[in-house]
């Protein structure tokens, strides 16, 4: 048996009267982040090219970022 619209507008106000607008669009607004979040790392699961930064900026891929910036800070303290 499914609720009819009459019922599931009680159930919105209610939850408008308890929650606020403020607050249940501070919650929207952050599961919509989190969403987004999910939806960018599954995508870079799924691909396991490069990004197009580190093509654009030469390097291999066996190099990761963090070993990257360790040589680069170790070059300029060398200097």
């Amino acid at each position: 048996m499914a609720p009819s619209i009459w019922q599931l507008l009680i159930v919105l106000v209610i939850v408008l009267l308890l929650f606020g607008t403020k607050r249940l669009r501070n919650i929207g607004g952050d599961l919509g982040g989190a969403i987004r979040g999910f939806r960018s790392s599954m995508k870079g699961q799924a691909t396991p090219e490069e990004p197009d930064s580190e093509k654009l900026t030469g390097e291999n891929s066996t190099t990761s970022k963090s070993e990257a910036h360790a040589e680069e800070k170790d070059k300029t303290a060398a200097s």
